[in-house]
C-alpha cells in the first residue's frame, strides 16, 4: 500500500482532534451531573433553580484543563457537540422582513394609485415566483404604468443623494434594492443583539439564501410567546439626555444607607459578590447579555442568564464548593466586603461613569425594582444598562450603568425618526467614526438637544439598551454630525447600522415557527440512540457473520467512521438534530457498501487463484474508482439536499455528507491497515465461508428477457399511484401546503376520529385532519384554519379554538407537546425548492455519469432509473394512503427521496463500472453482450448492500419514533426499487439505446492476374 506512513499520520491527528473536541461534551456533562447532584434533596428531588444557580455561579470558573490550558464553563459548553431542537426541546422560527413596508417608507408613503397597484401586483406574483421582490415590483411597475418614472415617487427629502427627479427607473430601482438588503442586515443586527441578550445557551441565527428570511432556533426555550413579542417588536431606538456622575450620586448615596440599614436588620441578602477589578478603556468588548425586552432595569429584575446568577443565593460560594470554606484569603475578602457596604459590592467605578459586574446584573436589577428604592430616584430619572461588556480581570465583564434624564412627557427628546442615514467613516487621523445626518426636521431637534448638553453626554439608546454615550463637543447644527470614540472599524460599522435601524420601518413576520417540548424531545434522544445502537448491532452481526475476519475488520472501520462523524461535527460547532442521528444509521448502512465491494473483487481475484497478497491489492485496487465514483454521486445528492434544504433537513445533509467522507476514509485506507496488519501478524485471511461461496455461485438470469414485463409493472403501479392521489389527494405535510400542526398527548387512548369531529366546528369546518402520532395516546392535529394569517393574534386564535375543542376531553388532560407553524408563502417557496433540488440532483448525477463514462447513453438509463424510484416512492405514498395507512409527504419525505436517488445510482454506477471494465477488455463486443455478465458478477454485491441498508432503515423505522417514520419507509421502499430499477429500468435503456458499432467490411482481393502483371 503506498502512503502507508501518511494514512497512519492522518488517522492519528483526525482521532487526537476527534478526542480533543468531543471530550469538552463528556467534561459539559459531568459538571450537570455535579449540578445535578448539587441540587437534589434527601428524597431525590431536582430543584431546578436551584442546579441553573449552581451552573451561572460557574460559568467563567474553570472547569477543564487539557495539557495545561485551562477552559471556563462557558469554553466548555461552546466547544461541546450540541444537541438540536428536536432533541432538546425549544423554539424554531423563520423571519420574514417584509421588503413592502420598507419600499412604502421609501416613497414617503405615497398614494400614488400606480404605485400602490405596482406593489400589489409584486406581492401577488411573488407567490410563485423565485425573484428578488424589488425586481418584481419593477416589472409590475412597468406593467402598471409602462412610462412611468419612479424617480416622481422616491426623489424626496428622505432619499436626498440618492435619488433625484431625474434618475432613471433602473437607478431607482438599485437604490431601493441596496436600502432593501441593508434593512435587512439591520434587522438581522438587531435580532441577534436581542437573542445575545436573551439568555438562551447557544442560539443560532443565520440568513437564509434569497430573500429577507432569517431563521432563528432556541434551545430551551419555554415561554414561546415572549420570544415572539421579541422577535417582531419594532427597533426603537431614541437619543436620550444622561445625568452626571455627581448630579445623581447623592441619590445613590440615601440608597447606600437604606440598603446598609436593611441587610443589618436581616431584610437583605446580598451575599458576597465577584471581585471587583475596574476595567479599563482599551478592554475589548464582547456580545450582550441582558434582556431586551425590558423597559429599563427597574422592570429587569426577571431577566437572568446564563451570566447572571439569581440574587438569592452565594453564587460565588457554589463555585467553590470543593475548596475549604475555612480559606484565610476567602475570609479577608468577606471582612473587606463588610466594610464596603451594599453599594461598594455592587457597583464599581469604570472608563465612562459607574458599572457592575454582568453576574451582579440580576441582583441590583431585583434591588431597583422595590418600590422603596424607587421612591429614592426622582421620577424623571431613569436607568439603562450598556449593550457590551468590558473584560476586566481574572475573566470578569463588567457593564455600564447609565442615569437617564426622562423629559416631562417621558418621551425622549429624538427618536430614530429623524435619521436620514449614517455610514461608518474614517476621521482625519484615520481612527474609525460615523458620520449621521438628519432629517431637515430631525436637524433642528437635533441642535437644540446638543445646545442643550455641551459637554455633557447624549445617550444612543436601542431596545433599551445604551449603544453610545459620546460627549457634545458644541451645538450640532446643519444636521451633519460625526462620532468618534475607541471604536474599531466592525463597532463603527454596528453603530451606523443601529442609527440606520431607526430610520426605515422594516417589520418582521413569523412565517414558520416550530416549538418542541423537553418531554418530547428527551423521547427523541432515547429513539435515537436506540436506533443507533440497533443499526450498528445489526451492521456488526451480519458482517462478522458474512465475511468473518474480514467483516470484522470492516466493524472496526466502522466505529472509526462513527467516531470520525461524531468528533468532525463537534469540530464546527454542528448541532446533532434526529435527521441527523437518522443520517448516521444510514451511513452505517451505506459505509458497509465499500467494504462489501471489496471483499466481493477479493472473492474473484482468489477464485482466480492468486496468492493472498495479490488478492488484496487487486481487491482494493480495482474496487476504488467504483467506490470514488458510486460515493461522489451520493455526495452530490446530499450537497444539493443542504443547499436547497433547511433546519432539520440541512441537519441530515450534513450528517450524510459527513458520513460519506468519512466512510471512504475509513473502508478504503483504515480496513486495508487493518487487514494488511492482520495478515502479516497471521499469514492468512478470511473473508468468506463455505456458505457465502455458495450463495451466489449459480446466479444465471437475462435481463432483456424480463424488461418489457418490469415496464409494464412500474408503469401499473405508477398509473394506480396517480390515480390514487387524484382520488384522495396528496397527503402534504404542513411545510409543503401551510398551516398549523399540534401533537398532543392524553391520559389514555382517544380516537383520532372522535377529536377531529370535536374539532371542526372550532376550526370553523376548515381542512383537519387527525392522527394518531407514536402512540395510541397522542395525536397529531394538522389544521389550515388561518392558514393565510401569519401573524401572532392567528396563532393564539388558533391555539384557542384547538383548546376549545379539546375541552370534552378535560378529563384525559390533554397537554400541547408541540406545535408547529408554517405560512402560505414560505410552503410556496418549500414547494419549489423540493421540486428544484430533486430537478439538480438529476440533472448533476446525469452530466458526473456521462462524464466518467463517456457514454450519454449511462447517464440517460441511470437519471431514468432514479426519476423512476422517486415517482415508485411517491406513488405508494399515495396508495397506502387510499388504504388507510397514512404519512405525510414533508421536508423529510423529499430528504429521503433524495437520499434514495444517491444510493440507487451509487448501485447502478457500480454496474455500470462493470460494464465498462468488460467493454475496455473486449471492444468489438456490444453492450447488449455483456450486460448479463456485468449483472451477474456484481449481483452479489447488489444483493448484500442493499439488505444491509434495507435492515438499518427497518430498524430505524421500528425505533426510530414517528418523527422519522415516514422518512424510513420512503427509504425502504426506495431500496427496494432502486434494486430493481437497477436491473430492469437502467440496464435495458442503455442497452437499447446504444447502437451496435458497425463491423469493418474486409478489402475484396485484387484477381490473381494483376497480382502477377504487377
Amino acid at each position: 500500500m503506498r502512503n502507508k506512513n501518511f494514512i497512519i499520520i492522518m488517522t492519528v491527528i483526525v482521532s487526537a482532534l476527534c478526542l480533543y473536541y468531543l471530550s469538552f461534551s463528556f467534561v459539559a456533562r459531568s459538571v450537570q451531573n455535579d449540578a445535578e447532584a448539587y441540587a437534589t434533596d434527601a428524597q431525590g428531588n431536582v430543584n431546578h433553580d436551584k442546579q441553573q444557580t449552581y451552573l451561572d455561579s460557574i460559568w467563567k470558573e474553570p472547569v477543564y484543563n487539557f495539557l495545561g490550558a485551562e477552559y471556563t464553563y462557558q469554553d466548555v459548553k461552546e466547544n461541546e457537540l450540541g444537541l438540536g431542537l428536536d432533541l432538546r426541546g425549544g423554539m424554531h422560527v423563520v423571519l420574514e422582513v417584509s421588503p413592502v413596508e420598507i419600499i412604502r417608507s421609501l416613497s414617503g408613503n405615497s398614494k400614488d394609485p400606480n404605485f400602490l397597484k405596482a406593489l400589489a401586483r409584486a406581492q401577488e406574483m411573488q407567490k410563485n415566483s423565485q425573484e428578488k421582490f424589488t425586481t418584481l415590483f419593477a416589472e409590475a411597475y412597468r406593467e402598471v404604468e409602462p412610462d412611468g418614472r419612479l424617480s416622481r415617487i422616491f426623489s424626496n427629502t428622505a432619499n436626498r443623494g440618492k435619488i433625484s427627479f431625474e434618475s432613471s427607473n433602473a437607478e431607482v430601482i438599485n437604490v431601493i434594492d441596496q436600502e432593501v438588503d441593508d434593512a435587512i442586515e439591520r434587522s438581522f443586527n438587531i435580532l441577534r443583539t436581542r437573542i445575545d441578550k436573551f439568555g438562551v445557551n447557544q442560539p443560532n441565527i443565520q440568513r437564509l439564501k434569497g430573500g429577507g428570511r432569517i431563521q432563528i432556533e432556541l434551545p430551551g426555550i419555554d415561554n414561546p410567546d415572549r420570544v415572539r413579542k421579541l422577535l417582531q417588536g419594532m427597533a426603537n431606538l431614541e437619543f436620550w439626555e444622561v445625568w452626571t456622575p455627581e448630579e445623581f450620586s447623592p441619590y445613590f448615596s440615601q440608597l447606600s444607607e437604606h440598603l446598609d440599614k436593611e441587610e443589618k436588620a436581616g431584610r437583605l441578602n446580598i451575599g458576597r459578590t465577584s471581585a471587583q477589578t475596574a476595567p479599563t478603556a482599551g478592554d475589548t468588548t464582547p456580545a450582550a447579555v441582558q434582556d431586551a425586552a425590558a423597559d429599563d432595569v427597574l422592570a429587569q429584575a426577571a431577566a437572568t442568564t446564563n451570566d447572571t446568577a439569581a440574587a438569592s443565593n452565594d453564587t460565588t460560594a457554589l463555585a467553590s464548593a470543593d475548596q475549604a470554606k475555612t480559606d484565610t484569603a476567602d475570609a479577608l475578602q468577606s471582612l473587606q466586603e463588610e466594610q464596603m457596604g451594599v453599594m461598594g459590592r455592587l457597583f464599581t467605578m469604570m472608563p465612562g461613569g459607574i458599572g457592575a459586574n454582568v453576574r451582579d446584573t440580576a441582583r441590583i436589577n431585583d434591588i431597583f425594582q422595590r418600590s422603596d428604592v424607587r421612591a429614592i430616584f426622582p421620577p424623571n430619572m431613569k436607568f439603562l444598562w450598556g449593550v457590551k461588556p468590558i473584560k476586566g480581570d481574572n475573566r470578569q465583564e463588567f457593564v455600564e450603568f447609565y442615569a437617564i434624564k426622562k423629559g416631562r412627557d417621558g418621551k425622549a427628546p429624538m427618536t430614530g425618526e429623524a435619521v436620514n442615514d449614517a455610514r461608518q467613516d474614517f476621521d482625519q487621523n484615520g481612527r474609525p467614526e460615523i458620520n449621521m445626518t438628519m432629517t431637515p426636521a430631525g436637524a433642528k431637534r437635533w441642535a437644540k438637544l446638543t445646545g442643550d448638553n455641551v459637554g455633557r453626554q447624549v445617550a444612543i439608546v436601542l431596545d433599551n439598551y445604551v449603544y453610545s454615550a459620546p460627549v457634545v463637543q458644541g451645538e450640532i447644527t446643519g444636521g451633519n454630525s460625526s462620532i468618534t470614540g475607541n471604536f474599531t472599524i466592525e463597532e463603527a460599522k454596528d453603530l451606523a447600522n443601529i442609527l440606520k435601524a431607526g430610520k426605515m420601518p422594516a417589520p418582521t413576520r413569523i412565517v414558520e415557527e416550530a416549538i418542541v417540548g423537553p418531554s418530547l424531545g428527551q423521547e427523541a434522544i432515547n429513539q435515537g440512540l436506540l436506533s443507533t445502537l440497533a443499526g450498528l448491532l445489526v451492521v456488526v452481526v451480519f458482517m462478522i457473520a458474512y465475511y468473518r475476519t474480514g467483516g470484522f475488520i470492516a466493524n472496526l472501520a466502522l466505529v472509526f467512521n462513527v467516531f470520525f462523524i461524531l468528533g468532525i461535527l463537534a469540530q464546527f460547532n454542528a448541532a446533532l438534530t434526529l435527521p441527523g442521528i437518522a443520517g448516521i444509521v444510514l451511513t452505517l448502512g451505506m459505509a458497509v457498501d465499500a467494504n462489501v465491494l471489496i471483499f466481493e473483487r477479493m472473492r474473484e481475484e482468489a477464485a482466480k487463484g492468486l496468492s493472498l497478497r495479490d488478492v488484496i491489492n487487486k481487491g482494493y485496487d480495482k474496487a476504488f474508482l467504483t467506490i470514488l465514483d458510486a460515493n461522489a454521486t451520493t455526495f452530490l445528492a446530499g450537497f444539493i439536499l443542504y443547499f436547497f434544504g433547511s433546519g432539520p433537513v440541512k441537519g441530515f445533509a450534513i450528517t450524510m455528507m459527513l458520513g460519506i467522507v468519512t466512510s471512504f476514509f475509513t473502508s478504503v485506507f483504515i480496513s486495508r491497515l487493518l487487514i494488511e496488519r492482520s495478515f502479516k501478524r497471521a499469514g492468512k485471511l478470511s473473508f468468506s465461508s463455505s456458505f457465502t461461496d455458495r450463495l451466489f455461485a449459480n446466479v444465471q438470469f437475462d435481463v432483456m428477457k424480463w424488461k418489457k414485463p418490469a415496464y409494464a409493472f412500474s408503469l401499473a403501479v405508477i398509473t394506480f399511484g396517480m390515480v390514487a392521489m387524484a382520488i384522495k389527494g396528496p397527503n402534504l405535510g404542513v411545510d409543503f401546503k401551510g398551516g398549523r400542526s399540534y401533537v398532543v398527548q392524553f391520559d389514555d387512548a382517544v380516537p383520532a376520529s372522535d377529536v377531529r369531529g370535536a374539532l371542526l366546528d372550532n376550526f370553523e369546518e376548515e381542512g383537519t385532519e387527525v392522527k394518531t402520532f407514536g402512540a395510541s395516546n397522542r395525536l397529531k392535529v394538522i389544521t389550515s384554519y388561518l392558514a393565510d394569517d401569519e401573524s401572532t393574534t392567528a396563532d393564539e386564535q388558533v391555539k384557542t379554538a384547538l383548546l376549545q375543542g379539546l375541552e370534552e376531553y378535560k378529563n384525559l388532560n390533554p397537554e400541547i407537546l408541540s406545535s408547529s407553524k408554517v405560512g402560505a408563502t414560505m410552503a410556496d417557496d418549500i414547494q419549489k425548492t423540493a421540486v428544484i433540488s430533486l430537478v439538480l440532483a438529476l440533472v448533476g448525477i446525469f452530466i458526473y455519469v456521462m462524464f466518467r463514462f463517456s457514454n450519454w447513453q449511462f447517464s440517460l438509463g441511470g437519471v431514468i432509473a432514479l426519476l423512476h424510484d422517486a415517482i415508485m416512492i411517491i406513488a405508494i405514498f399515495a396508495i397506502l394512503d387510499l388504504f388507510g395507512i397514512s404519512y405525510e409527504m414533508d421536508q423529510i419525505f423529499i430528504a429521503a427521496v433524495l437520499t434514495i436517488i444517491g444510493f440507487s445510482i451509487n448501485d447502478t454506477v457500480v454496474i455500470f463500472d462493470r460494464v465498462r471494465e468488460y467493454l475496455n477488455d473486449n471492444p468489438r463486443l456490444h453492450v447488449s453482450e455483456i450486460i448479463n455478465p456485468a449483472l451477474v458478477h456484481t449481483f452479489s454485491r447488489t444483493i448484500i448492500t442493499s439488505f444491509t441498508v434495507f435492515m438499518v432503515v427497518l430498524v430505524l423505522f421500528i425505533f426510530g419514533g414517528e418523527i422519522l417514520r415516514g422518512f424510513s419507509l420512503a427509504m425502504m421502499i426506495g431500496v427496494l426499487f432502486g434494486v430493481y430499477s437497477t436491473l430492469f429500468i437502467a440496464s435495458p435503456i442503455v442497452v437499447d439505446t446504444m447502437k451496435k458499432k458497425p463491423q469493418p467490411t474486409p478489402a475484396p482481393a485484387k484477381p490473381a492476374t494483376q497480382a502477377q502483371k504487377a
